[in-house]
Order: C-alpha cells, then sequence, then structure tokens
C-alpha cells in the first residue's frame, strides 16, 4: 500500500504534511470505492468531496515536485492524483435526464459559485451603457453616426417617422427567428471564446454592447422613440441579456485561469476553468432559443405594451428564480466531509 509517510518528505515540513495527510488518505478512500464499485456509487457530498480533494492532491503534487528533496512524497501523490483524474476527467453518457439534472440543479449551484465573474460582465456592460449614453448627450452628432452605422442609413429617417428599424421583421418572421438566434449564440460564443485572449476580447464584447445600447437608447429618446424601443427589448431582452453576461462571465472565468493559476500549474489551472466556463455559458443555448422566438414573433409585433413588459418580467422572474434557488434542497441534503 502506498503511503506518504517517508523520511524523504520531511523537507517540506511535517506540518503542511500533517494538515493534507487526512485529505490524501480520504481521497485514496473514495478511488478504492469508485475502483470497486463505480463513480456512482458516490453519494452527492462524497461526490462533491472527490472533486475538490483531487484539486487540492493536484495543487500539493505542484508543491511536491518544486521540492527535489521530496521524491518519494511526489511518486505517492502523482499515482493517488493520476488515479482520481481518470474518474474526474472521464466522459459521461448522455442523457436528457443527465441534462435536466444539470440545469435544474446543478447550474444554478455552478452559477452562484461563480457569481463574482456575473457581477464583473454585468458592471462593465452597465459602465459601458452609461459611457455611451453620456457621450451621445453631449455629443448628438456621434449617436446620430453611431446609429446609422450599426443599424442603417434609413434607420434615422425611420424614427423621424416614428417607425422603427425593427418593423421589418414582421414580414419575414420564421427567417428572421433563425438568423436571430444564429446570431446572438455567435455573440455569445465571441464573448466566451475571448477568454482564450486572456479575457480582453471578453471585455471589449462587453464592453461594445453596453456601449451600443447606451448610445441607440439614447438616439431613440431624442426621437421620442424611447417607449417604443424598450417595449421592443423588454420580452427578449430580459433572457437574452442575461445570456450575454453569462457568457461574458465565462469568459472572464477562461482568462482567469489563464492570468491567475494559484497553487496549481498553468495547464491544471487552464483545465479546471475550461470546464467551468463551459458549463456556465452551456445554459445560455436554451435561453437564446427562447430569447431568439420572442424577438422574431413577439417583440416587433403591435401587440400591446403592457403585454410585451408583462411577459419579459415574467421570464426575468422565472429566470432569477431558477438561479437563486435552483439546486439548494439537494445541495442541503447532504453535509460535505473531510477537510479541501
Amino acid at each position: 500500500m502506498d503511503t506518504c509517510e517517508d523520511k524523504d518528505a520531511v523537507m517540506l515540513g511535517n506540518f503542511w504534511i500533517d494538515l493534507r495527510k487526512n485529505n490524501w488518505n480520504r481521497l485514496d478512500t473514495l478511488l478504492r470505492q469508485v475502483e470497486s464499485s463505480g463513480i456512482k456509487s458516490l453519494g452527492r457530498s462524497d461526490l462533491r468531496d472527490f472533486g475538490l480533494l483531487y484539486r487540492q492532491a493536484a495543487a500539493d503534487l505542484s508543491a511536491a515536485r518544486a521540492d527535489t528533496s521530496s521524491r518519494a512524497l511526489e511518486q505517492y501523490l502523482n499515482r493517488l492524483v493520476g488515479r482520481a483524474h481518470n474518474y474526474v476527467y472521464s466522459g459521461n453518457r448522455v442523457s436528457a435526464a443527465g441534462i435536466w439534472h444539470f440545469l435544474a440543479h446543478g447550474y444554478p449551484r455552478l452559477l452562484r459559485r461563480l457569481s463574482g465573474y456575473v457581477l464583473l460582465a454585468t458592471a462593465i456592460s452597465v459602465t459601458a451603457a452609461a459611457l455611451g449614453a453620456v457621450i451621445t448627450i453631449v455629443r448628438p452628432d456621434f449617436g446620430v453616426m453611431f446609429f446609422t452605422q450599426h443599424l442603417g442609413p434609413n434607420a434615422i429617417a425611420d424614427l423621424d417617422k416614428h417607425k422603427m428599424w425593427t418593423e421589418n421583421i414582421l414580414s419575414i418572421k420564421p427567417v428572421v427567428s433563425s438568423a436571430i438566434m444564429t446570431n446572438n449564440i455567435f455573440v455569445c460564443f465571441f464573448t466566451f471564446a475571448g477568454g482564450m485572449t486572456a479575457g480582453l476580447l471578453t471585455l471589449f464584447s462587453l464592453f461594445n454592447n453596453g456601449f451600443m445600447i447606451g448610445v441607440i437608447g439614447v438616439v431613440c429618446a431624442r426621437h421620442h422613440m424611447a417607449l417604443s424601443l424598450w417595449s421592443f427589448i423588454a420580452a427578449h431582452g430580459a433572457l437574452e441579456l442575461p445570456s450575454i453576461m453569462l457568457a461574458g462571465a465565462a469568459g472572464l472565468r477562461l482568462g482567469a485561469g489563464i492570468l491567475f493559476p494559484g497553487q496549481l500549474r498553468r495547464r491544471d489551472a487552464l483545465a479546471l476553468a475550461g470546464t467551468e466556463s463551459v458549463q456556465l455559458v452551456s445554459a445560455t443555448i436554451p435561453l437564446l432559443i427562447i430569447a431568439g422566438t420572442f424577438e422574431a414573433f413577439l417583440s416587433p409585433t403591435h401587440v400591446p405594451v403592457a403585454i410585451k413588459f408583462s411577459v419579459g418580467a415574467i421570464l426575468f422572474t422565472g429566470l432569477c428564480l431558477w438561479l437563486g434557488e435552483g439546486g439548494r434542497k439537494t445541495a442541503n441534503s447532504g453535509q460535505p466531509t473531510g477537510n479541501s
């Protein structure tokens, strides 16, 4: 049986080893159970501990490798981490029940754990929107130029006639619905994938989207079309805008894994960040499909404004309840064990 108690490892300090020995033994116990009975034999709390203990053991292995006098300890931890790695990163069969369980329970817990990235993405977008609004108020000519560049040369003329440029969608709803979904998914994917540039392109995408909303909002308000704009955005925006924030948070998490590996090796930190960021952005796909449907079939119509705002309020409330309360009962059903 492997043992972590070796005189060659004393150079790291007995206190350092004693603090972690129980975690290593706990991981070894869980591994023996998995190896004999399968990963499904672990309960929820054991499964959570398994992942946390694996990451801690990987960090401890990096520390042991840095001490040339701790080869025996390094070999022990290398075998322990290698055994666990096969199960932590093993592919699981995708099933409808598994997807539903992740979306209903796992995803809300993941989002709450990474809520700092979501708040940062939101803060960047809101700041950019405020900046765009202020610049347009101070320099109306800039707003007009920006507006026409992004929405076409006739967009301002349409506003002068109290006509929204979005009314063109009404005549080709089915085609536009597909195009809108594809475009929104692309924007979110670009925002997420920008994390691979250490988050720079993610920051740019968040800033650009926020800035555009600020400019367009002020230009429409100057033409007394603010209510038409916000009633158009209300229904689909309740899901589309949060989706962009989630994609931005995923990109920022990926960038943080590249820039700030912490105690993990950069490769391990990037692997962990990549897993979490992909999971975080995954829920935007169903959200954007729903949003794209509303954007094509409800938002540009002449349905009463109150209905559009009500639909938006219902969708956003449901989104908040799902992300805020989902997974809490299952998370509280088991008590965490072992140190992490």
